[in-house]
């Protein structure tokens, strides 16, 4: 993509309305533009990362055995009824009322929406453990939207839903989506701890929430030193095998937010294993048992004919919030500094003489080249100065840099800066497609 056919429009001051880091630096890297409190429209720059995200967790998703579905935003209001939560949920919810005086409302959330589809196509045993997911908008009417994407009232989510026989088989799909987030959010180029975690509204026994660590995160953490030596399950994973000894080690180390850590409770380390941080919630998970299912009736025949009210859990991942959160665990003065999974494009390629026949050829071919050899870049063809077509790439933050100015081009080398360490060499083009080639071969 040339940057001068590229819709990016980036700004040069820092808006007033942006309190945090990851709000500023959308803002000015052109990736998104407010349309009314707490909702935002995604402008292309903004919707690349936010499609790459989506693609690593629908993967992750798949990789489980969980099918991908997609549900209304607008659902029902008599299906919360029949829950319980259509009064309880409180004001957070919108409701609607349809030109039939039917009450709709937009859904913060979709348990009961899945549940009215499990209870009419599910029916035996034999169809157990089913698990059904999808990244879908939902709306929370929050009271005090701020901090841009990181707390807004529409937000992308991935949210799926277990169904299984009895709370045995329950906390086996539980597991598989404990394992598969740890999956996620390392591929995403993140470091996120589980934590125990209250239900809330959603209910039920069991529950993590699944903490991104950033400098500038929106509550404080203090987790165990140990959690840093932790692998993450690799391709290898088996999700028929038993999960529990992955799950156990990563959740016997102790991880709280500041308003459950209690010093005098007794259970904390004794020693300097202890590390306290700041951290973005990206993600929670429930087992909730029969909450939704015995109101609503979804009940299965069991192998001897009798009647099994299955039991359910939830699993959220804030997919907008992700890039939110990314940025403040990733960013520096100049700007973003995206992980190679997740950003827009892979390479920034800049001519430093825009108005220079030879450059131009030079980029022209190195373009070509690099696009051919599998690489999604954004060319920087305009005739800016070249300090101004460096503070652009820096602020959006791709993961490299290739210069071509005339200097360079008379003595046959290209210059390669690592966006993340501000590292550069001087390289023949063909060896910088090479190390190119090599870091992305590493990469995936």
């Amino acid at each position: 993509m040339r940057v001068s056919k590229f819709f990016l429009p980036v700004m040069k001051e820092t808006p007033a309305e942006a309190q945090i880091a990851s709000h500023r630096l959308m803002l000015r890297a052109g990736m998104i533009r407010q349309a009314a409190a707490g909702i935002y429209s995604w402008l292309p720059l903004g919707l690349r990362v936010l499609r790459k995200i989506e693609q690593i967790v629908r993967e992750e998703q798949d990789r489980t055995g969980a099918h991908e579905v997609l549900m209304p935003t607008l659902q029902q209001a008599e299906l919360w009824r029949l829950s319980g939560r259509y009064d309880a949920y409180g004001p957070e919810m919108l409701r609607i009322t349809d030109r039939h005086d039917r009450d709709m409302l937009y859904g913060p959330t979709h348990e009961e929406q899945i549940t009215d589809i499990v209870r009419t196509a599910v029916k035996s045993y034999k169809d157990l453990p089913l698990n059904l997911y999808q990244i879908q908008w939902k709306f929370r009417d929050e009271v005090r939207p701020r901090f841009g994407v990181m707390r807004g009232r529409e937000f992308l989510m991935k949210d799926n839903y277990s169904f299984d026989l009895d709370e045995s088989a329950a906390r086996l799909s539980y597991n598989k989506m404990f394992v598969a987030y740890l999956r996620t959010f390392d591929r995403l180029g993140v470091r996120a701890i589980p934590m125990k975690a209250d239900t809330g509204p959603i209910g039920g026994d069991l529950s993590h929430e699944f903490i991104v660590l950033a400098p500038t995160g929106e509550s404080a953490v203090f987790y165990d030193r140990a959690f840093d030596g932790f692998e993450i399950p690799g391709n290898d994973v088996d999700y028929d095998a038993d999960l529990q000894p992955i799950v156990d080690r990563w959740t016997s180390l102790y991880a709280a937010t500041e308003d459950m850590h209690d010093p005098d409770s007794g259970q904390l380390p004794m020693d300097d294993s202890l590390i306290s941080g700041r951290g973005i919630e990206v993600g929670h998970i429930f087992y909730f048992g029969t909450k939704y299912s015995e109101p609503m009736g979804a009940i299965v025949q069991g192998s001897d004919g009798e009647k099994i009210t299955v039991h359910m859990g939830s699993y959220g991942i804030g997919v907008s919030r992700l890039v939110g959160a990314i940025i403040e665990a990733s960013h520096d003065e100049n700007g973003i500094i995206w992980p190679s999974s997740v950003a827009p494009f892979d390479v920034g390629l800049i001519n430093l003489r825009g108005d220079d026949a030879g450059c131009i050829a030079a980029c022209d071919d190195l373009y070509g080249k690099l696009s051919q050899a599998g690489f999604d870049v954004l060319y920087d063809d305009s005739t800016e100065r070249a300090g101004a077509k460096f503070a652009r790439m820096d602020l959006i933050g791709l993961p490299w840099q290739l210069m071509i100015g005339p200097r360079g081009l008379a003595s046959g080398y290209v210059e390669l800066k690592n966006r993340a360490t501000g590292e550069r060499e001087e390289l023949s083009m063909d060896a910088a497609i090479q190390k190119l080639t090599d870091q992305k071969g590493a990469i995936g």
